[in-house]
């Protein structure tokens, strides 16, 4: 019997990621991903799956972002009944992530029904906190670095890669293959986290490529961020950052504090307006033995990688609307960071008018979303039904990407062990894994594609 892996997401596109592994009638799903950005993936969502969720025997998560989990309680209302395996961070931040996005689509849908906002009567969500509840009830946090069984004859192992806590590549063996699934590759060198670490490669690696084609400028971070707040500061403005509670927070809490213990920056209030990113903050500090060396020195010292001085965390929505009145200078982090929903867009409809502010972005925007039409300069943008004017500086901090660029993903690929036979680059946009799939052949000799929507391969 061979082995196939139907792509039915992160191909074609950087969002959505899920494959069906399918062996004789074993049927197992590695990522299950939300589609964000345009409206034609957005509206994915929404179709009947490619697949039976009752038929699948297991579904491995490579780590927590909702372009990864995102679809897990769909499937679920669907007849999904498998057993969900994880690394420990990766179950503790999807319960968080899972629940608040129910509840997010929950508030939005209603916003919308209330003010008829919407193309859909009623607008509903995608699924409700307590289905989100109910399909967090498969989850099984596993060790890593070792190999456990899934399901009769199918085998897998969890390797650190540094992208956010927890974020994991994973090898599965099936049906006499090896099969490695990158998952979102993390930097090397940056704090809070280890590198990526180096797997034994096999008959098929499955690799991202969300800056395939590019490098990040992040030898002058510290000095671009200090930057951008100092000019927004003498403007008496407000910098407004949309952030992944997950990951993204955390780092950026990190550099903050350096930043402000080197007297760079002036010491401003730090609000994280996300009930999420103060419960994310937590699970990172429970889960330290995922840290680097420079982090656990901190906590060594007595000191932590995410205490800033004059911050603090908003939980109610009440809070929230309180920070509108606030004239004074201030750093206002908020989700969510591709700006698909949350709390981020009311202070963006709320500020974007406004020239003294400005909206700093740190992490990859899809194109035909709405931080893609804010970078590219539009000077009106339509947020929660209302056309907006934008005359806030709008600027981007790449450096700060929690994915690894182009020569980051080769120096992985380099530190494997063994060749793989074939090698899928998945999760970028249509340029980016085109070049970084013939960069793979020129530089390491490697046999690799890019796979479309909905195509199946047979190993």
């Amino acid at each position: 019997m061979d082995v196939r892996i139907t792509f039915l997401g992160a191909a074609g596109t950087v969002t959505g990621s899920t494959y069906l592994v399918s062996y004789g009638n074993t049927r197992i799903l590695v990522d299950c991903g939300i589609f964000q950005g345009e409206r034609s993936w957005r509206e994915r969502n929404w179709l009947p799956p490619h697949f039976d969720p009752a038929s699948i025997q297991a579904v491995l998560l490579t780590h927590a972002h909702v372009d990864h989990i995102g679809m897990l309680p769909r499937y679920y209302k669907l007849g999904l009944r498998a057993p969900v395996l994880a690394s420990p961070g990766t179950a503790d931040l999807a319960k968080l992530l899972l629940l608040d996005s129910g509840r997010l689509q929950e508030e939005e849908s209603a916003f919308r029904a209330k003010h008829k906002k919407s193309r859909h009567h009623p607008p509903l969500p995608l699924y409700t906190e307590e289905e989100a509840k109910a399909a967090l009830e498969l989850l099984t946090p596993g060790p890593i670095n070792t190999r456990i069984p899934v399901v009769d004859g199918v085998t897998a192992q969890w390797s650190l890669m540094g992208h956010i806590l927890g974020a994991c590549a994973i090898t599965l063996w099936i049906g006499g293959k090896k099969i490695v699934f990158s998952g979102d590759v993390g930097r090397y060198g940056e704090p809070i986290l280890v590198d990526p670490q180096p797997v034994e490669l096999g008959d098929l690696l499955l690799i991202e490529s969300t800056y395939g084609n590019r490098l990040h400028n992040g030898s002058a971070l510290q000095d671009e961020m200090a930057d951008i707040i100092n000019r927004t500061y003498r403007r008496r403005g407000v910098v407004i950052i949309p952030s992944f509670a997950v990951g993204r927070t955390q780092t950026l809490l990190y550099y903050l504090r350096e930043l402000k213990a080197a007297e760079r920056i002036p010491d401003i209030p730090v609000i994280i307006d996300s009930p999420m990113a103060s419960d994310a903050t937590a699970i990172y500090r429970h889960h330290s033995n995922e840290y680097d060396e420079r982090s656990k020195e901190l906590l060594r010292k007595g000191a932590h990688p995410f205490t800033v001085s004059k911050m603090y965390f908003t939980r109610e929505k009440e809070e929230s609307m309180k920070l509108n009145s606030i004239e004074e200078p201030m750093i206002l982090i908020s989700a969510s960071g591709m700006l698909s929903g949350g709390r981020i867009l009311h202070h963006l409809k709320h500020r974007v008018s406004d020239k003294r502010n400005t909206v700093m972005f740190v992490g990859y925007q899809p194109p035909g979303s709405r931080g893609d039409w804010l970078k590219r300069g539009n000077k009106t943008m339509r947020l929660l039904g209302d056309e907006v004017p934008v005359n806030a500086e709008v600027c981007e901090v790449s450096g700060l990407s929690a994915h690894a660029d182009r020569a980051e993903l080769l120096r992985w690929c380099r530190s494997c062990s063994g060749t793989p036979g074939r090698v899928a680059v998945v999760h970028g946009e249509p340029d980016s894994a085109r070049q970084f799939s013939a960069l793979l052949g020129e530089e390491l000799g490697w046999n690799s594609f890019v796979p479309e929507y909905l195509d199946t391969i047979t190993l």
